[in-house]
């Protein structure tokens, strides 16, 4: 991971859209900081595209899709994007998999649920389980105190065991029965709601994360930043961003949107 600063301006100003991570990526300690908030507001006032892409619920991405100055969102690492039409005032909603696919996933998650709870001390659901389509959230730190890396790893296990699909990000165990991610729903969200062939123009588009959950985009795409947080995570990632910002979460980001708008400039 190179620094941010030396990330080519002719790159920087070449950026047509940034896809971006919420949790500690945006966000810092939980907060979504006015300045992080602010710098959302310059990229889509600048023309430039930005899609959160985040484990976060349906519920949640309803209200980001709808109130946040973005063209859309990923949600629940890839099991559906949501984009707000303001014109005709339409949710669009695209999923990947049926209503009843999820359902009956759902089921079985419930069985891995139990098991996790039982084997893994300290473990909870995720405050936010309640507001979920696809997957499973299991809190190892947001609203429990920290669990130790093997417990995590424990987390993962089951799920793995189970059948299922499991990712880390700096606060959740997702899980999920499925082949989606977060890198396959960004690819058909840039086709049918941008109209983009993502795989043409990745060098346009920059990724921004911060966890294990992203190592899919930071491979996928040659320009992606992780904030410094990144760091506590490297040795527990398939992947790693091209460049890496001074500070952490909605800071980093922040720097990150500075780089990019003032090579635009």
């Amino acid at each position: 991971m190179k620094p941010l600063s030396s990330m080519p301006a002719d790159i920087r100003r070449a950026c047509t859209g940034l896809f971006t991570d919420i949790d500690d990526t945006v966000t810092t300690e939980g907060r979504l900081t006015p300045a992080a908030y602010a710098a959302l507001g310059r990229l889509h006032e600048a023309g430039i595209i930005v899609v959160p892409i985040t484990g976060r619920p349906a519920g949640w991405c309803d209200m980001v899709a709808r109130f946040w100055p973005v063209d859309g969102v990923v949600g629940e690492n890839g099991a559906f994007f949501f984009r707000y039409d303001h014109g005709q005032k339409r949710m669009i909603r695209r999923f990947a998999q049926s209503e009843a696919e999820r359902a009956a996933n759902r089921e079985r998650l419930a069985l891995v649920r139990e098991r996790v709870l039982a084997e893994v001390p300290g473990s909870a659901v995720a405050s936010d389980q309640l507001y979920r389509e696809a997957d499973l959230a299991i809190d190892f730190c947001e609203d429990v105190p920290p669990l130790p890396t093997e417990a995590v790893d424990r987390i993962v296990a089951i799920f793995e065991e189970a059948g299922a699909v499991a990712k880390v990000s700096s606060i959740h165990v997702n899980g999920w029965f499925g082949d989606h991610d977060k890198l396959t729903m960004s690819r058909i969200f840039a086709d049918e709601a941008l109209g983009i062939d993502l795989q043409a123009s990745r060098e346009r588009y920059v990724y921004a994360g911060d966890s294990p959950n992203d190592a899919p985009m930071f491979g996928w795409f040659p320009n992606a930043v992780g904030v410094a947080n990144v760091l506590r995570f490297q040795d527990r990632m398939t992947a790693l961003p091209a460049y890496v910002t001074p500070s952490e979460g909605g800071a980093g980001f922040v720097e990150l949107v500075d780089a990019i708008l003032e090579a635009r400039a």
